[in-house]
């Protein structure tokens, strides 16, 4: 029997025999200072566009983690190029909400991001008085 084709984990062969192959979840893992750098990347991306920069949000806020000071910098870098102050509070909000109970992180991350903050003219939840409603 000769081979055919391969495609989603199975191996079909000219008579249409078909035969399982495993396919296995565990590759290589990512570090975390490639994860870190993945995201910057990706929100440093001179052509990004709001549906990209949502996308990009909405798929690092489902993950198991407060994003990392430089990730959440470019990614407010991105909301201003693209002019998306809503977007660029949204994300502050996000990441209190991910610190959860994590009380210290908060601010931490506020600490970091401070810099640019004022630099980029965006304020913070707190500041506009969006944590009293």
């Amino acid at each position: 029997m000769t081979l055919k084709s391969r495609s989603f984990g199975l191996i079909r062969y000219r008579d249409s025999t078909v035969l399982p192959a495993r396919c296995y979840s565990h590759g290589s893992q990512e570090s975390d200072e490639e994860f870190d750098a993945r995201w910057v990347t990706y929100f440093n991306k001179p052509d990004i566009d709001a549906w990209e920069l949502r996308k990009g949000i909405n798929t690092l806020v489902g993950y198991d983690l407060v994003p990392e000071p430089k990730i959440i910098d470019a990614a407010l870098r991105a909301c201003r190029r693209l002019n998306d102050f809503a977007s660029a509070v949204r994300i502050l909000e996000v990441v209190k909400d991910k610190a959860g109970p994590h009380k210290e992180i908060y601010p931490y991350v506020i600490q970091e991001l401070r810099p640019t903050l004022s630099e980029l003219g965006i304020s913070t939840p707190e500041e506009l008085g969006l944590d009293k409603a």
